[in-house]
């Protein structure tokens, strides 16, 4: 049976006087994709943040492959860091580098490889994403689309253990998002990495999601089977995955198989 690769104990963040993440549990199995949702505000991304060492929380525990990331010395955070992806919803690129020196640049800042190991890992994640052809354009002449996959291939250059997704299809149409998700799920498996999906997108969840948690005010509500999740009766749950929202995605996925 496959270990836990994270595992989240009782955390808390605040800011302020708002609470967005009270004492919140989630383990997650190697190999297995899990989908955050929740309304906006709700601390999904800064589970992620908290998760990277980007944010520290009042009270918990998170241990990523054993590792208790609280407590490891800024060393060893980055060392540990080596190990992760992490897409941002932005994609996050670098508007003044081309695509080939975008995808470069984490394994010239984090690794020791000669340049012709770094050009080698550069086409093959690029013909992971399908975009070889754009390896020497700008992001300024990229379409949003191309600009996530790119962005993707960045996050996974490195085959990275864990990989942590901020909204991945946002501000992209359904026919993109179908195929942004699609590739997600596909490099999930041949890379056989874990992943954790923050996302408000119906869509991306049904293609990608193994398991899906619903966090709201703060703490986890629902967690389980998407599928189990969306015919539930609770009013929070029902009106958050509306009739609507349901059968639009389910349109859209049945048009495009």
């Amino acid at each position: 049976m496959a270990g836990k690769l994270v595992e989240i104990n009782h955390l808390s963040k605040a800011f302020g006087s708002l609470v967005v993440l009270d004492n919140v549990s989630i383990s997650v199995d190697e190999g297995e994709n899990l989908v955050v949702f929740g309304k906006s505000g709700t601390g999904k991304s800064v589970l992620l943040k908290c998760m990277v060492g980007l944010l520290t929380p009042e009270k918990g525990e998170i241990l990523i492959d054993g590792q208790k990331v609280l407590e490891l010395k800024i060393e060893d955070l980055n060392e540990l860091r080596k190990s992760l992806g992490f897409l941002f919803q932005s994609a996050a690129l670098y508007d003044s580098m081309t695509v080939r020196e975008n995808l470069s640049f984490p394994l010239i800042r984090n690794f020791s490889f000669s340049q012709t190991e770094i050009d080698k890992k550069v086409e093959r994640a690029l013909e992971m994403v399908s975009l070889s052809s754009a390896i020497d354009k700008m992001p300024s002449e990229l379409s949003g689309g191309m600009r996530k996959r790119v962005g993707l291939a960045r996050s996974i250059i490195t085959e990275p253990k864990l990989m942590l997704y901020d909204e991945p299809t946002t501000g992209l149409d359904p026919i993109t998002t179908k195929e942004i998700s699609n590739l997600i799920r596909d490099l999930q498996k041949e890379l056989k990495m874990t992943s954790i999906i923050v996302t408000h997108d119906l869509i991306c969840a049904q293609i990608i999601s193994d398991r899906a948690i619903v966090i709201n005010e703060g703490k986890i509500r629902h967690q389980g089977i998407l599928s189990e999740l969306v015919k539930s009766e609770d009013p929070f749950m029902k009106n958050f995955f509306s009739s609507e929202y349901i059968d639009e995605s389910k349109e859209v996925l049945n048009e495009n198989k």
